[in-house]
């Protein structure tokens, strides 16, 4: 009997698969969120992870995410999925610590996939200089898997969405396209060696790049994962109470992904997407640029405000460093997202 592939048994895969924003929203409007000295980030306003002080000296960034497969090898998901929790740890400006495994497995799959799996995890994890501790493991007809991580962080150097200020510098650390790609694999659309530059990024850790960042002390940082580019702007230009200003034209795409924009490849997540950020958004850019920035990531780069006298040293930083920092924008006065074409 052939054994079923992992995404033929996926709705949706990577952060594809995240519940809609505008959804989630008005979920988290009916929490009404705790009060305490310590807790540094919650809910209020919501973030890529908590953060929570521990003394004047340290601080704990707790984070779980998880979602069903969206490649067929077990180890390449195990670390794409690894990497994306272990992402938000980073996003924060901390350093991960602890891990434990979140899966659901179907008990007719071969318990084989599951440890090679929780192997791909295992091995991103320690690259990240964290342990892999445990976890828990349940059944479904679904498979998924994620993590639940710990980090540490400087109280004073938590790195916030909220903190965007008008005369800022946008920098983007990764690539466009992973849930365009993803989706022609998919449809069997795919060209030569898409998959291959989608899954390099997407188990690319933030760890150079967030080193990299730290001594330039920015105004916010995200993480650009499953609401899209314009989806995580948005958020960056709300909490903050500014304007983003976004250059479609210098946007960076994995290769081929404007190409199939083009033929007509969307995921579920760019509609969910649209209807969460689409209301917020100015857009001057042609089709293919607009549908790249609405685009749901999976263990996307950082989308980092930076002031504007640090963009050049910073940029000289990450090329040293051989990491890719494209200048994407600009924060103004104002309100919204403005994808300028």
């Amino acid at each position: 009997m052939e054994t079923a592939s992992l995404t033929s048994l996926a709705r949706a895969g990577g952060c594809a698969a995240k519940y809609a924003a505008g959804r989630l929203e008005t979920v988290l409007a009916g929490l009404v969120p705790a009060e305490a000295e310590d807790l540094l980030v919650g809910l209020d306003p919501a973030d890529d992870a908590a953060v929570y002080r521990l003394d004047d000296d340290r601080a704990i960034v707790f984070t779980v995410d998880f979602f069903p497969p969206l490649v067929d090898d077990p180890r390449t998901f195990g670390a794409i999925a690894a990497t994306n929790a272990l992402n938000d740890v980073f996003a924060m400006g901390g350093a991960p610590l602890l891990a434990l495994s979140i899966a659901a497995f179907p008990e007719e799959l071969p318990t084989e996939m599951l440890g090679d799996i929780l192997a791909g995890a295992d091995e991103r994890v320690r690259a990240a200089g964290a342990i892999l501790a445990g976890g828990h493991t349940i059944r479904d007809d679904e498979p998924k898997y994620g993590l639940a991580v710990v980090g540490t962080v400087h109280p004073d150097a938590v790195w916030a969405i909220a903190g965007a200020r008008p005369g800022d510098v946008l920098f983007l650390t990764k690539p466009l396209g992973t849930g365009i790609v993803l989706q022609a694999v998919r449809d069997g659309v795919a060209p030569p060696g898409a998959l291959d530059a989608a899954i390099s990024s997407m188990v690319e850790l933030n760890q150079v790049a967030a080193d990299a960042l730290r001594p330039f002390e920015p105004s916010a940082v995200t993480d650009v994962t499953g609401f899209g580019l314009l989806g995580h702007a948005h958020e960056l230009a709300s909490r903050s109470g500014a304007r983003v200003i976004l250059d479609a034209r210098a946007l960076p795409a994995l290769p081929g992904a404007l190409e199939l924009v083009l033929d007509g490849v969307r995921t579920g997540g760019d509609r969910r997407n649209r209807e969460y950020a689409e209301p917020h958004v100015e857009n001057y850019a042609d089709v293919a640029l607009e549908a790249l920035a609405y685009d749901p990531q999976t263990a996307g780069g950082l989308l980092v405000s930076i002031p504007a006298e640090r963009a050049a040293v910073l940029e000289a930083t990450f090329v040293a460093e051989g990491v890719l920092a494209r200048r994407i924008g600009r924060v103004e006065p104002g309100s919204g997202v403005v994808l300028a074409g």
